[in-house]
């Protein structure tokens, strides 16, 4: 497999054409250990990938011709840079012109860098911080509960919240044994 990939890449990285510092990089998630999953590519290149916070835009302009390569793990990895570089402007053009197979779309995906973080629902405390699933917060007024005679009162600490999946101002939580939804803009994280 090594002399397969080496030999179609022409013994340069198939990212950016470097002949430095190369190896055998295996695209996630793996569905079969052949050459079609691997690719040839130069240290910076792998760094980037892996490290996604240490990103040099200017250094993936490469990918404008890297990815009408032919080879599917090429083509995998540049649809993940160029969608994790799109807010640059440029990568979305060139996302608008390449063209690959649905299967192997579903492949490059399937580490989330299509993910829109808009479309994300991140639940905010009355401070604006963010809440997480199984984060503890307090009440900062009181609150009847519907459907009982129950009152929340302010200072009460909810424990273990769970977080509404399509709503943001919505949390769920147990006060005084009994389970409510309580909403986002009643309560500060402790």
């Amino acid at each position: 497999m090594q002399r397969e990939i080496k030999k179609r890449s022409n013994e340069q990285c198939e990212l950016c054409g470097a002949t430095e510092n190369l190896s055998i990089y295996a695209v996630q998630p793996q569905r079969k250990a052949d050459a079609s999953e691997h690719l040839y590519a130069c240290s910076t290149c792998i760094s980037q990938i892996e490290a996604q916070t240490e990103m040099d835009s200017n250094h993936w302009r490469c990918l404008n011709d890297s990815m009408w390569s032919e080879h599917p793990a090429v083509q995998a990895v540049a649809w993940r840079m160029l969608h994790r570089l799109k807010a640059e402007g440029w990568p979305q053009d060139l996302l608008d012109m390449l063209y690959i197979e649905e299967e192997l779309i579903e492949w490059a995906a399937a580490t989330g860098e299509a993910d829109d973080d808009a479309d994300k629902v991140v639940h905010k405390d009355s401070n604006g911080v963010t809440l997480e699933a199984g984060d503890s917060v307090v009440l900062i007024k009181d609150l009847p509960v519907k459907g009982s005679s129950m009152v929340a009162k302010r200072g009460t600490a909810v424990r273990r919240i769970s977080l509404d999946p399509d709503n943001e101002t919505y949390i769920e939580g147990k006060v005084d044994g009994q389970h409510i939804v309580i909403l986002t803009q009643y309560v500060k994280k402790i």
